[in-house]
């Protein structure tokens, strides 16, 4: 349930601003269909972040735990820090030809824009940390679903209401208190 958790939560808050967000609130804009665009989201997540996740996965069992312990410590930190950078979307969305319709142009476009895009490399990461790879795919997906269903709706009206800095802050936050517990080897309890 740790892994579940943790996974949702610092990507739903890691997702706040990111590309895939406001690649939602593009395609969203575009299109005015808002159900085929969460259903492209949904279906891109799950394939990409299964995949990061069995990526993940197979990097805990190569490395072994201290190698692990140290690379993973390393990568949190890291992760920490690359959450305060700001993130753009880019102005051509891949595949937004109008014959690949809404739903196909959704799927392509998020699969692609989360193709080494920090949310993937959490996945991985997280996925390396847990030994629930499959929890860590079901919570990454369902904060990516929480953090962009909503951008969907209602589109600008969230990027104007919420301080992209105060959240990415928390999700650093969040990203080095991992970091370091993981460094020093895991929780007491």
């Amino acid at each position: 349930m740790e892994a579940f958790l943790v996974s949702t939560g610092v990507v739903a808050l890691g997702e706040m601003g990111d590309k895939t967000q406001l690649l939602a609130i593009v395609l969203a804009a575009k299109y005015r269909k808002p159900w085929p665009i969460v259903a492209g989201i949904l279906l891109a997540t799950v394939l990409n972040h299964a995949l990061a996740g069995a990526v993940g996965a197979w990097v805990a069992h190569a490395l072994g735990p201290e190698l692990l312990r140290w690379v993973l410590g390393g990568s949190f930190l890291a992760m920490a820090v690359w959450m305060l950078v700001p993130d753009q979307v880019d102005d051509e969305v891949p595949g937004s030809d109008r014959h690949w319709g809404v739903f196909f142009t959704t799927v392509l476009a998020f699969f692609l824009a989360e193709m080494g895009d920090k949310t993937q490399i959490a996945t991985v990461a997280l996925a390396a940390r847990y030994p629930e790879w499959w929890a860590v795919v079901a919570g990454t997906t369902l904060g990516m679903m929480l953090a962009n269903v909503p951008a969907v709706f209602m589109g600008e009206a969230i990027a104007r209401k919420l301080s992209m800095k105060l959240v990415h802050a928390i999700a650093a936050g969040i990203f080095a208190v991992v970091g370091g517990v993981t460094l020093v080897g895991g929780l007491p309890w």
